[in-house]
C-alpha cells in the first residue's frame, strides 16, 4: 500500500497542512469537490487577522440577549430551526463565554493567532501572491466613544500580551484617513500589524499551485466514505478508490457531519454569512478595510469591487438563503461610506464557518483512529489560522515539537 497521504478539503487549512506536509518530502494528494479556495475561504471578509486574540463570545449580558430576540441585527440573526439544532453546541459556547472560563481560552487561541502573519509569509513568498496583500492594516471603526475606549483598552491588554500593534484615531485622524466616510463617527482603531487580501480565493488558489510545485497532487472529486484498510485507510470517490497511509479531515463546516459514521459526534455548529461586491466611483472609494464594529458588518476594496461581508446566521447549513441580513447591512453601510454604488452581481454568496463550543479548533490525531488527522473548528479565523494549523498539524504528523503546546486542540476535550 502507498504512504501517501490525503487531505480531503482543500480550503486555506487543508490546502496549508498540504503545503506543508509537501514540503517535508511527503507524497500527498489534496482531495475536494470544488477547486481549491472556492468554498468558505472564498467568501470571507479577506483579513490575515493578527490582532484577533480573542474569539468571537456569544452573549451573556442580558440587555443583548433580549435585543437580539427581534431578529433585526446586522452582526447576528438566527432561524429557529438553527438554534434548535445546535442547542447543545450553543449552550456550550455561552458557558465558555462566561469570563473565567474565557480568560484560560484566550492565550490558548492566541498562541495560533500569534503565528498567523509569520507562517502566510513564506507561503506567499513561495506562492509569488505578494501582489494581492496589502500591509496597512485595517480600521475597526466605532459610531460610539464608548465602545472605542473600551476597545482601545483591549488593544493595549492585546499589545502588552500577545504582540498586538495598533494605534487609536479620534473623529479627526478617521476623517483624514477615510475623507469618504459620513460624519458622526467616534473614531477607529487601526489594528497595523494585520494584513489585507484582494482576492482570498486567489491567494488559496496561489497557495494550491505552489502545492503542487513541491510535488503535491490535487484531485477534484466527491468524497463518498472512508474505511480503515490495514495500517492504512481507504477512500471512495465518484472518480474511484484512493489508498492512504495518513487521511486528514480538513472539512470545515461539513467535518462534523461527516466524521459521525466513524463514530465522532463532536459538537460542531455553523455560523452562515453572506457577500457582496459593489461599485464606488473613484473620487468616493475607501483606502482600508473597515469593520463598522458597532453594527457587525466589513467593507473590503477587493479586486471584485468592495465586499459587504455580513456577520453571523445561526442556521442549518443547508438552509435556504435569508437575504435580509445582507440588505439590513447594506442599508447601514451607506450610512457609512455613501460612495457605496450598485450591487455588481445578481445574487449574494452564502457560506458558513465551522463552530466548537469553546471557540478552538481541533488539530491533532483522532482519538480512536491511528493516521486519522482533524484540522476543523477554526470559527471566524481558519484563513487567518490555516498557514499556522498547517505547521504544527504537519510537525505533529511528523513526530517533531510543536510550534506551540497543542494540549489545548485535542478532539478529546468534548
Amino acid at each position: 500500500m502507498s504512504r501517501q497521504t490525503v487531505v480531503l478539503g482543500a480550503g486555506m487549512v487543508g490546502v496549508s497542512i498540504a503545503w506543508h506536509l509537501a514540503r517535508r518530502g511527503r507524497s500527498v494528494l489534496l482531495v475536494d469537490r470544488l477547486p481549491p479556495g472556492r468554498e468558505t475561504s472564498y467568501g470571507n471578509g479577506g483579513l490575515i487577522q493578527r490582532e484577533a486574540v480573542r474569539p468571537y463570545t456569544f452573549p451573556r449580558e442580558l440587555g443583548k440577549l433580549l435585543d437580539s430576540l427581534p431578529n433585526r441585527r446586522v452582526d447576528i440573526r438566527y432561524q429557529w430551526r438553527g438554534v434548535l439544532q445546535f442547542a447543545g453546541p450553543l449552550l456550550g459556547y455561552w458557558r465558555h463565554s462566561a469570563p473565567r472560563r474565557y480568560a484560560r481560552i484566550v492565550p490558548e487561541y492566541a498562541s495560533l493567532i500569534a503565528l498567523s502573519t509569520q507562517e502566510h509569509a513564506p507561503m506567499i513568498e513561495a506562492a509569488g501572491a505578494g501582489e494581492l496583500i496589502g500591509k496597512e492594516g485595517w480600521l475597526e471603526v466605532h459610531r460610539s466613544q464608548a465602545e472605542l475606549d473600551r476597545r482601545a483598552l483591549e488593544a493595549e491588554d492585546s499589545a502588552r500580551r500577545f504582540g498586538v500593534t495598533y494605534d487609536v484615531l479620534d473623529g479627526r485622524g478617521l476623517a483624514h484617513k477615510e475623507p469618504a466616510l459620513g460624519d458622526g463617527l467616534a473614531g477607529a482603531v487601526h489594528w497595523t500589524n494585520s494584513w489585507s487580501v484582494a482576492d482570498p480565493g486567489g491567494l488559496v488558489a496561489a497557495y494550491a499551485r505552489s502545492f503542487q510545485q513541491l510535488g503535491g497532487e490535487i484531485l477534484q472529486a466527491e468524497v463518498g466514505s472512508v474505511s480503515q484498510a490495514g495500517a492504512g485507510w481507504h477512500v471512495d470517490t465518484d472518480r474511484g478508490g484512493l489508498e492512504a497511509g495518513d487521511l486528514v479531515v480538513a472539512l470545515g463546516p461539513w467535518a462534523g457531519a461527516w466524521l459521525r459514521d466513524l463514530g465522532y459526534h463532536l459538537p460542531t455548529f455553523v455560523k452562515r454569512g453572506y457577500h457582496m461586491h459593489y461599485g464606488a466611483a473613484e473620487e468616493q472609494r475607501i483606502n482600508h478595510w473597515l469593520a463598522d464594529a458597532d453594527i457587525g458588518y466589513i467593507l473590503a476594496p477587493m479586486r471584485a469591487g468592495i465586499r459587504l461581508t455580513t456577520g453571523a446566521e445561526l442556521a442549518p447549513l443547508d438552509a435556504p438563503p435569508a437575504h435580509d441580513q445582507l440588505a439590513a447591512a447594506e442599508r447601514r453601510a451607506r450610512e457609512l461610506f455613501p460612495g457605496l454604488g450598485q450591487r455588481l452581481e445578481e445574487q449574494p454568496w452564502k457560506g458558513a464557518r465551522p463552530c466548537l463550543p469553546d471557540m478552538k479548533p481541533v488539530i491533532g490525531p483522532a482519538p480512536q483512529h491511528a493516521g486519522l488527522w482533524f484540522a476543523f473548528g477554526h470559527g471566524h479565523q481558519g484563513f487567518t489560522m490555516g498557514p499556522a494549523t498547517g505547521r504544527v498539524l504537519s510537525e505533529m504528523m511528523e513526530g517533531e515539537p510543536t510550534a506551540v503546546d497543542m494540549a489545548p486542540f485535542r478532539a478529546d476535550r468534548f
